[in-house]
């Protein structure tokens, strides 16, 4: 029998956390990015589309966000098979500089008065940079931590990939809040908005840093000696690894629905929907994504003593029964009640963000993991995350009706419970042999699942 990775190759637990640093690190700037573009979603559309009315303002910014995601795919086509051809860390620190750049570049570019129709279209450019590179950031960075981290704490590990988005998310949305309250609206409008579009370079140097003193993974090194790395690693997953590319994409629509509805769009949803006030409408969903910080480590460890099926079944069920009441919270205006609605929903959100590091992963085999994750994930991101906002947006205008959010909720819940039912179970199970693939008939695997004793 194969040795499992917790033998094969120990890694010491100031390596560990070295390599969940430099791993989380780009999650973090990517959601910084989203957090800042978000909460200043208004100022953007001041500099970038003066002439259109709000609503129409608001689609157009939010389409600064879908618009990329359509080269989302293609960076996880391209990006994932290199990762699994010439090494994980390599492609990381390409994707973290090139992150952090488009959004610094965000900050430079002059408003619509200053050079006409050249802004947004400078704006769309930087920011298709930015799909591009994300397409290849979330699946490399998952598979690093889930390659490096011990079978039994893959769960607690892992659940640090989601506290980098969360973590990235609260410090764009609080530096943005920042300048919101510390400047005049006409500062704001006129440059205080692109400080937090800066600060994205510095970010990016240090996670440069920290990825490239890294070793690549155990796992990929391993493969690496043994000459097991795939030649061809787009052709091996489409070919053979199909299942799981379905499975993954059904999940991950209520993901990313969730993710973006609830991370990305929900202060403009408070704010410019329900007009619950500019201070309420940013500082509720802060203060829940802050206590969301607290327990997404203890999730993952749950993960690892429970398994990950309860708890990603628990989430979607939990989505599909009370996402309407908890949008009916929002709705009141109360603000005891709109922070009841927010925790709900949170507390749903973080039992699928401190599992997915480390159930994803380990559904494909070390060979093709990188591309198998980073094509399923980000096809599935570009077709129903990014546009959450979008849709939402242009669903209350067309009917009118607020609840929207919460029937697009329900509607991601109900399909991703099938795929997680499907989904096999990864919880103390070595990650250089994956369990059965849902579609493979057993015993094609290469090797039996190995549970850790």
């Amino acid at each position: 029998m194969e040795p499992t990775q917790d033998t094969e190759a120990r890694v010491d637990e100031r390596t560990m956390r070295r390599a969940v640093a430099g791993a989380a690190m780009g999650n973090a700037v990517e959601w910084f990015d989203y957090g800042i573009y978000g909460y200043l979603a208004t100022s953007i559309g001041l500099n970038f589309f003066p002439d259109a009315d709000k609503t129409a303002r608001i689609l157009l910014v939010f389409a600064g966000i879908a618009i990329p995601f359509v080269l989302r795919p293609f960076g996880g086509i391209v990006l994932g098979p290199l990762g699994d051809r010439y090494g994980r860390r390599k492609v990381l620190a390409f994707t973290i500089v090139l992150m952090s750049t488009a959004t610094f570049c965000v900050g430079l570019i002059p408003s619509y008065h200053t050079i006409g129709v050249a802004a947004p279209i400078l704006l769309l450019l930087a920011r298709l940079v930015q799909g591009f590179s994300t397409g290849g950031e979330y699946g490399g960075a998952a598979t690093f931590i889930a390659e490096y981290a011990p079978d039994r704490r893959r769960g607690f590990f892992g659940s640090f990939l989601e506290f980098g988005t969360l973590a990235g998310n609260v410090a764009g949305a609080g530096l943005a809040t920042i300048v919101q309250v510390g400047l005049t609206e006409s500062a704001l409008n006129d440059w205080g908005w692109r400080i937090p579009f800066l600060v994205a370079g510095p970010l990016g140097l240090v996670g440069f840093y920290l990825r490239k003193r890294l070793a690549d993974t155990p796992a990929f090194r391993r493969a690496e000696r043994a000459g097991e790395t795939a030649r061809i690693p787009l052709k091996e997953v489409l070919v053979t690894a199909w299942p799981q590319l379905l499975n993954l994409i059904g999940f991950v629509i209520l993901l990313n629905v969730a993710d973006y509805t609830l991370i990305a769009y929900m202060p403009t949803y408070l704010g410019e929907m329900l007009d619950l006030g500019a201070t309420a409408s940013v500082l509720i969903p802060l203060g829940v994504m802050v206590a969301m910080l607290f327990v997404i480590a203890p999730v993952g460890s749950l993960s690892d003593r429970i398994g990950r099926k309860p708890l990603l079944l628990a989430s979607a069920v939990g989505f599909l029964v009370l996402s309407y009441p908890a949008i009916a919270l929002l709705q009141t205006g109360n603000i005891v009640a709109a922070v009841a609605g927010m925790l709900l929903l949170g507390v749903l959100l973080v039992l699928m963000l401190g599992t997915i590091g480390s159930a994803l992963p380990a559904m494909f085999p070390t060979r093709h993991r990188y591309s198998g994750f980073a094509i399923g994930y980000s096809t599935s991101t570009a077709a129903f995350g990014s546009t959450a906002p979008l849709v939402i947006t242009a669903l209350i205008d067309s009917t009118g009706n607020n609840a929207i959010p919460a029937f697009y909720l329900m509607g991601a819940a109900a399909i991703a419970i099938a795929p997680i039912l499907l989904m096999p179970e990864t919880a103390r199970v070595s990650i250089s042999h994956p369990t059965a693939i849902p579609g493979r008939p057993r015993g094609s695997e290469p090797e039996a699942a190995v549970a850790v004793p």
